[in-house]
């Protein structure tokens, strides 16, 4: 959305809309201000001063909230959480209005929604950046992180491999993209009924190019782990639940669906035996978004 002062915002709703410098950029950035942060760096604790910043999380969280509120606070801004029941996000008023409106007395929104197209209207209406925060397509904040943390633990990353062992899903979508930006191989092993996006795989095969990161997908665990120097998985077992007050009918359907599933991805459970018959890296490293399950990780498993 143009605003009156011809100023147009720039969002960030996935990874495809970065190119590589802009990822590498905002990464190294981060990891300045989190040094800075443990520095106690007081220029930094004024650089959202007098800015609000609106949080608007149609789908709950526990990290993602308190890692955004408690980081809008440090930089001094003010963090202003609006939950489903606070605002009429898509009922009672239209997405245009809630973005304009909200827009117009924020600096920033950081969105957390069910529907991706939720957040893509948000966007278009918005007088000031929108970030996502989480949608049913994307999650670049957490691919985000994940690249964040290779840096920090290996240092250049290029070259490395992170195999991605689970469920396609939104933190996958973006993951895939960021590592073919950075130049990390990656294997993906997904269950056959839950295959990769085709045009999602295109746009990390063109980044790639680049690069000269090398992506493989696969049905098979094994193959996606070979030679990997960090293994990733994310929440499967129970992604299906509904956010809502359960009735006999339900549950019953619910008991039927996690059957189904733990059926579909079975061997798809990240362990020890499963890296060492792999043939993973010898000091290689696991991560999980959380919260971890242990369909799909074993508790011997620890994170960097």
């Amino acid at each position: 959305m143009l605003c009156k002062s011809g100023y147009i915002p720039r969002h960030f709703l996935s990874f495809a809309d970065l190119a590589p410098k802009e990822l590498n950029r905002i990464i190294s950035r981060a990891i300045d201000f989190k040094a800075s942060a443990l520095d106690s760096n007081v220029a930094l604790r004024l650089a959202l001063r007098g800015k609000t910043v609106a949080m608007l999380f149609s789908k709950r969280s526990t990290r993602t909230r308190v890692s955004t509120e408690g980081a809008v606070s440090f930089f001094g801004g003010h963090p202003m959480f609006l939950g489903k029941e606070d605002i009429q996000l898509g009922t009672n008023e239209s997405l245009h209005d809630t973005s304009v409106v909200i827009s117009s007395m924020t600096s920033a929104i950081i969105a957390r929604v069910n529907r991706h197209s939720d957040i893509k209207n948000l966007a278009k209406f918005s007088s000031v950046p929108v970030i996502n925060a989480l949608s049913d397509l994307w999650h670049p904040l957490q691919a985000l992180a994940d690249i964040m943390t290779m840096k920090e633990h290996f240092g250049d990353v290029k070259g490395r491999k992170l195999a991605w062992i689970g469920d396609a899903n939104n933190v996958l979508h973006d993951l895939v993209i960021a590592c073919a930006m950075s130049g990390i191989h990656m294997g993906v092993a997904t269950p056959v009924n839950y295959p990769l996006n085709p045009e999602i795989l295109k746009i990390a095969q063109d980044s790639a190019i680049d690069s000269g990161s090398k992506i493989q997908v696969s049905h098979d665990p094994l193959i996606a782990a070979a030679a990997a120097d960090v293994l990733v998985t994310d929440t499967w077992h129970h992604s299906f639940f509904p956010l809502t007050r359960l009735t006999t009918r339900i549950s019953m359907g619910q008991e039927m669906e996690k059957e189904k599933r733990l059926k579909e991805f079975a061997g798809f459970q990240v362990t020890l035996e499963l890296a060492e018959k792999a043939g993973a890296s010898k000091n290689w490293k696991f991560m999980h978004c959380l919260p971890r399950k242990q369909e799909e990780v074993t508790d011997e498993v620890s994170t960097p």
